[in-house]
């Protein structure tokens, strides 16, 4: 795995683990936020 692919996999899983703490609490808006800045990251790297 190169560098770049080794952060981007970081970086979403630091976003899924944000994404599981939005759902814990409740907050919807968070939730769109984090799914929007996940697909971003995807079709970034696509």
């Amino acid at each position: 795995m190169n560098a770049a692919a080794a952060r981007t996999s970081l970086k979403v899983d630091d976003y899924l683990d944000l994404f599981n703490l939005a759902v814990k609490v409740g907050d919807l808006k968070w939730q769109k936020e984090i799914k929007a800045r996940l697909r971003f990251i995807t079709y970034k790297n696509c």
